[in-house]
């Protein structure tokens, strides 16, 4: 249990202020945070992956929209002025598809090896959605998404394999139109939904027990909608078993320094 206190109004934060509260220990889902702002989830393999992980994200742009790359061993990168070490709240660590740790600092298993990637995020279009008026359920109820691998399978890159990952949000029946207009805005984040209701269409069999993240409700009227999701580069690391690799703990992402308008298209 974290023994940083949350704030107040976690949306108020720039991403400086939300990277220190991270830092100093609080973990919490990133959901909600530093509105405004661009969340990302980090992935980072050893150099000698690299170039595959750049083409399994060029090959599978919906649920690895790829926004910034660091440079070998750097802790930093151009959408984010922090340390990409400490400034998230949690971690995982994999040693050949094996989950070994789930920290709140990796500066004792980074690598100077390592390239990071910042893999776009859906939260980031969490608040254009709650502007116009539609509920986004776990903030609502102060829970992490809930996610879920599917049966579809990604395109292979050299070594990385793989099934799709999706994020779900019940939307009411009369909003789903709305929330595919907004979310296909930001096609950098993930963008329009891949999949609307149906769940067993996209091999997932209970809503209720979600692979990453939390359940949530689903009421009466409203659809169970999918989006692409980040944590699928993890499901490839897990899949494919390379040797390392460093990610965020799914739901506690990276906040950046972008605006989210910078992806928004017209």
């Amino acid at each position: 249990m974290s023994q940083v206190p949350p704030p107040a109004d976690p949306a108020a934060l720039s991403p400086r202020e939300a990277r220190e509260l991270f830092r100093a220990g609080l973990r919490v889902p990133t959901s909600g945070y530093a509105a405004g702002y661009a969340q990302a989830n980090l992935i980072a393999l050893p150099r000698d992956l690299a170039f595959d992980l750049l083409l399994f994200a060029q090959r599978n742009p919906k649920s690895c929209p790829v926004l910034d790359v660091a440079e070998e061993g750097e802790t930093r990168a151009a959408v984010f002025d922090g340390d990409l070490r400490t400034d998230l709240p949690a971690y995982r660590v994999y040693e050949r598809g094996r989950l070994t740790a789930e920290p709140d600092d990796v500066r004792d298993a980074w690598r100077d090896d390592l390239v990071a990637f910042l893999i776009g995020c859906s939260f980031t279009f969490e608040a254009p959605l709650l502007e116009a008026g539609i509920p986004v359920r776990h903030i609502e109820s102060g829970c992490n998404v809930p996610m879920y691998r599917t049966d579809r399978p990604c395109r292979p890159a050299g070594r990385l394999s793989g099934p799709l990952v999706v994020s779900m949000r019940p939307i009411p029946a009369g909003r789903v139109a709305d929330a595919v207009r907004i979310t296909s805005r930001y096609p950098a984040v993930h963008g329009a939904p891949v999949h609307v209701g149906a769940p067993a269409a996209l091999g997932i069999g209970d809503l209720g027990r979600p692979d990453f993240g939390d359940a949530v409700e689903v009421r009466p009227g409203e659809i169970p909608v999918f989006w692409a999701c980040g944590v699928t580069p993890q499901a490839a690391v897990m899949a494919s078993a390379p040797e390392f690799a460093i990610a965020h703990a799914p739901g506690h992402m990276a906040v950046t320094d972008a605006r989210d308008t910078a992806y928004q298209v017209p």
